[in-house]
């Protein structure tokens, strides 16, 4: 059973890096250091979206941007780290 649980809180911890990444990459564009007109750059934005979008889009209706910062992505985080957090308490 810890195996169980370890596997999931890695999945869990990779997803949170994907949305630490899709978070840096978006930033790295509004001050255009990456170029969306780059296709590369572009197959990077759309893999990003098409992994943390399931996530971020139910979260997003319930939690608006507040001063123009959208706060949807901390709080999947803190979500993420308490489902971590349940899943140990349960397999082990």
């Amino acid at each position: 059973m810890i195996f169980v649980a370890q596997f999931l809180t890695f999945l869990i911890q990779i997803y949170i890096f994907v949305i630490v990444l899709h978070i840096a990459v978006s930033w790295l564009i509004i001050f255009k250091v990456i170029d969306v007109d780059n296709p590369q750059a572009r197959n990077l934005v759309n893999l990003l979206q098409k992994a943390t979008d399931p996530v971020m889009k139910p979260v997003q209706k319930y939690i608006p941007p507040i001063g123009g910062i959208d706060l949807t992505p901390v709080v999947v985080i803190i979500g993420l780290q308490i489902l971590s957090s349940f899943i140990w308490r349960i397999f082990v």
